[in-house]
């Protein structure tokens, strides 16, 4: 069932949002050769919880960190360790929080230091492609136009592979709500978008082929063929000219930009 949100529920959803978006923004100034997905965990919980607010993810379905930090071949859902980065890593952040009763939920995949061209490439063209689908995202469209314009940009322009498995999805009181957005689809397909859908848009784009496999651990999801993946994510609160971004960059870009240790 689809829950439509008025524009006070929207502003909430934003508010926590700014948390989650502060809180990357908290993991990108501290990203450095050396450090380790660990303690950037702790950094993050520790300023959502210094906002009031609670990690969405800790405990959901038994997860037990307070962000998603996904290195390299890793696409989504990975587990925070003590490994050290090094030059070179893609580091994908992906937080939640809930705070007056609703949900933030945003990624950003960092590169650690210079990499080679093709992997820049890829998540220059994941970021586009968010914002490609966020275009689509207004009333009296269909969730398969958002799909479409996803994967066109990334897989049939730069033969990228599209993950499948993973998608994004509704948000308000529960982190995942219908409807389910993927990232691959025809255009006029799948359900309506009304005015007041709250919709979480996530590429999740590899740079070798689309097939993934879950490691041991349960929840880690990672590239088959053990190339890189890039996971950009926005909330959008659907309206009727043009969706409105519920969540921001600034800050991480900003952070991002003032790390010297990062390329952007």
């Amino acid at each position: 069932m689809i829950i439509y949100k008025t524009r006070e529920q929207a502003e909430l959803i934003r508010e926590s949002c700014k948390i989650v978006n502060d809180a990357i923004a908290e993991a990108a100034k501290m990203l450095v050769a050396g450090i380790t997905t660990m303690q950037l965990d702790r950094r993050i919980e520790e300023y959502i919880r210094d906002c009031g607010a609670l990690p969405s993810f800790k405990g959901y379905s038994g997860y037990p960190f307070a962000s998603c930090i996904s290195v390299n071949d890793a696409v989504v859902h990975g587990f925070p360790n003590d490994v050290p980065l090094k030059e070179g890593d893609i580091v994908s952040v992906d937080v939640g929080a809930f705070k007056n009763n609703y949900h933030g939920d945003s990624a950003y995949t960092f590169i650690l230091g210079d990499t080679d061209e093709k992997v820049k490439q890829l998540v220059r063209t994941t970021k586009e492609s968010l914002y490609l689908g966020i275009e689509k995202a207004v009333a009296g469209n269909r969730i398969g136009d958002i799909s479409h314009a996803v994967q066109q940009h990334t897989e049939r322009l730069f033969g990228y592979g599209v993950v499948r498995e993973l998608v994004g999805h509704g948000l308000g009181n529960d982190l995942h709500e219908d409807p389910q957005v993927p990232n691959y689809g025809k255009r006029g397909s799948g359900p309506v978008m009304k005015e007041g859908l709250v919709i979480a848009i996530e590429p999740m784009i590899n740079l070798g082929k689309k097939d993934v496999v879950t490691a041991s651990d349960g929840w880690t999801v990672l590239t088959r063929d053990g190339k890189p993946s890039a996971h950009f994510e926005h909330t959008v609160y659907v309206q009727k000219v043009k969706a409105d971004i519920l969540s921001s960059f600034e800050t991480i870009e900003a952070a991002e930009k003032g790390n010297l240790n990062l390329f952007s």
